[in-house]
């Protein structure tokens, strides 16, 4: 099955010049989202993770039900003041400006072996936040992976751990 067939191009969102890659569409085709899991799960599987990470907001969709399916747990990265709780955050650079991710304090044991998933990987900067921010409370991040990369963009070059997507596009 081509996933790209799913995958709608919004133009000039979430402002002009942007063309936003939708996977509600895929999400909507059960046929389309059954496979993009089970490809997850076959990618994800070798890293052996002991927990599943999901980037605030899509990359929940995608972590839930990895972990489900693999029978390992699920944590959650969001933005700032998002979790109940004590949290740990972590703030990082943006082209203008910057941004805050954080973690429950007690979400991560030290040592343990991590995947971070989202929907997309496009400059790397999000990813590659969450991924500092868990190896600062003591993840041992093994890998990541994504639904779709924009390659063009360079955002797996920010990343110092294996990185699997199921769809690119080069331009």
């Amino acid at each position: 099955m081509d996933l790209k067939q799913h995958i709608r191009h919004v133009p000039d969102f979430p402002k002009p010049g942007i063309l936003f890659y939708d996977i509600s569409t895929l999400i909507a085709h059960g046929g389309a989202w059954k496979e993009t899991v089970n490809r997850l799960v076959t990618a994800v599987t070798p890293m052996e993770p002991e927990l599943l990470v999901g980037i605030e907001s899509r990359g929940f969709l995608v972590a839930a039900p990895l972990a489900y399916l693999m029978g390992t747990g699920f944590t959650m990265v969001r933005k700032r003041g998002k979790l109940p709780g004590g949290t740990i955050h972590h703030v990082y650079d943006l082209e203008y400006g910057q941004d805050v991710v954080e973690i429950q304090a007690d979400a991560i044991r030290p040592g343990q072996r991590v995947v971070v998933l989202d929907d997309l990987l496009a400059t790397g900067g999000t990813l590659h936040a969450a991924v500092d921010l868990l190896r600062k409370v003591g993840a041992n991040v093994v890998g990541a992976a994504c639904i779709v990369e924009l390659t063009f963009l360079g955002g797996r070059d920010r990343l110092d751990i294996p990185v699997n997507t199921l769809v690119s596009y080069d331009s």
